[in-house]
Order: C-alpha cells, then sequence, then structure tokens
C-alpha cells in the first residue's frame, strides 16, 4: 500500500516515467502500470494447493459426513473417529490426522454440521466487581478424608482468586471468609456476585426474585452492592 503511494506520488508530482520509477525503486514495470491505474493493490491469485495424500480419502469422507446430517448430534464422526476409519478400511491412503482435521472441520462448516462459536468480550474496572463461590468440598486431614466447605472470591477484573475452607458451613465462617478476601486483595469491592450459595440465598425463585436471609448477608454489614448469579435450566431429553 505505502510503495503504491510512493509510485503514484513519483509519476504525478515528481514528473518520472514508467521505466525511470522501475528503475528508481528497483521494481518491475508492470508493478508500476498497476499503482498508475489503482491505489489500492490487487489481491493476489493464490493457486489451489494439491493435496495427493488426502485426494483418495475424501469421497470417503465425504459420503461419512454426508451420512451424519441425518444422525442425531451425539452419533456423529469425530474428525479423530474418521481418521480411525480410514486406517482400517483403508489401508492403503496413508494421510495425517491433522491433515484429516483440517479438512473435516473446513466440510462441517460447508455442510453446517457445526456452527460457528461466538463470543462477547467482557471488561471489567479494577476493584468494582468479584465473584464468591461457596461449595462443599473433601480434605485429607491427618491420614482421614473429611468434608469441608470452601470459599471462593474471584476477581472478575484480573481473574486473581482467594480461598479457604472451613470444617463448617456457619455464619461465623462466611462472614470471616470475607474478611480474609478483602485483607488478601488489599481493599473491598463494590459489588459482590454470589453463585447461588444455599448459605447466603434462602429461595430461589424466578428471575432475580430471592429472599436472602438476614443472618448471613454481608452486604449490611459492609455497605456493599450484592447479587446472585441466575442459574441456568437444564436441557431436557425427551425419549421417544
Amino acid at each position: 500500500m505505502e510503495l503504491f503511494e510512493q509510485i503514484r506520488r513519483e509519476y504525478e508530482h515528481g514528473g518520472g516515467t514508467i521505466r525511470g520509477i522501475a528503475k528508481k525503486l528497483g521494481i518491475h514495470r508492470r508493478m508500476v502500470r498497476e499503482a498508475i491505474l489503482s491505489a489500492v493493490p490487487a489481491e493476489r491469485k493464490r493457486p489451489a494447493r494439491e493435496s495427493p495424500k488426502l485426494e483418495p480419502a475424501k469421497a470417503f469422507i465425504e459420503a461419512i459426513l454426508v451420512a451424519d446430517r441425518k444422525a442425531p448430534r451425539k452419533q456423529r464422526h469425530t474428525a479423530h473417529r474418521i481418521w480411525c476409519r480410514i486406517r482400517a478400511e483403508l489401508p492403503e491412503v496413508e494421510v495425517a490426522e491433522c491433515t484429516i482435521r483440517r479438512f473435516v472441520r473446513k466440510r462441517k462448516m460447508e455442510l453446517r454440521l457445526v456452527g460457528q462459536e461466538l463470543f462477547v468480550p467482557q471488561s471489567y474496572c479494577w476493584g468494582e466487581e468479584a465473584q464468591v463461590d461457596w461449595y462443599e468440598a473433601y480434605a485429607d486431614i491427618g491420614g482421614e478424608r473429611e468434608q469441608a466447605y470452601a470459599f471462593c472470591m474471584r476477581s472478575m477484573a484480573s481473574g486473581g482468586a482467594f480461598h479457604c475452607a472451613f470444617p463448617h458451613a456457619s455464619q461465623q465462617a462466611f462472614l470471616e471468609a470475607h474478611e480474609r478476601a478483602f485483607a488478601h486483595f488489599g481493599g473491598v469491592f463494590k459489588k459482590l456476585r454470589y453463585d447461588n450459595l444455599k448459605s447466603a440465598v434462602k429461595k430461589i425463585l424466578r428471575g432475580h426474585q430471592r429472599e436472602e436471609t438476614r443472618a448471613s448477608s454481608p452486604s449490611d454489614r459492609i455497605g456493599i452492592s450484592n447479587r446472585s448469579s441466575v442459574p441456568r435450566p437444564r436441557a431436557t431429553r425427551r425419549v421417544a
């Protein structure tokens, strides 16, 4: 792009000839003519690369993928499974698994057997929000496996996390865990998002209508805003 601009500048304002510009810049006269006709370089035509190793297996793979369009999603062939079938049913075809993976991925996208993954970028201000989780765990203490209750607070901005565990799921342990986490992060977050804590949420209703226990609410003591994550509905499967 910059080279084309330089060529056009030399030709229009420098008073140079096509041959003189080509000699000055060390390029072919054909490129000088292209730059004079258009300020945008033409898209390079890439010749289709031959794949002698993959070519004998293309028809076999295509038949499998076409048949998978009518099969249930859980029963469709993966690229690894197709490669294993090629090795078993077409032993004369020697092709690498990575080559099969690239071709199967491309054909599945064209046949719409898989959807494109979309991602929504998230951004958080420093010290603005954290996520809190309180869950059951097991720990080996003194050679015996005992049940414990783990607390986790994760900063949404940095991804840094604080973990601690208690032998009992009491109000004192829950509030003490908050105090330790704030000391670890060096401050208090403005918002805390709770991941469906049984000790913090008394009843899960539809949407954001939640009934919170007064004994386990840290917002009244600390003066922060607390939220709860909405649980995703579980997928149901019909059996004919």
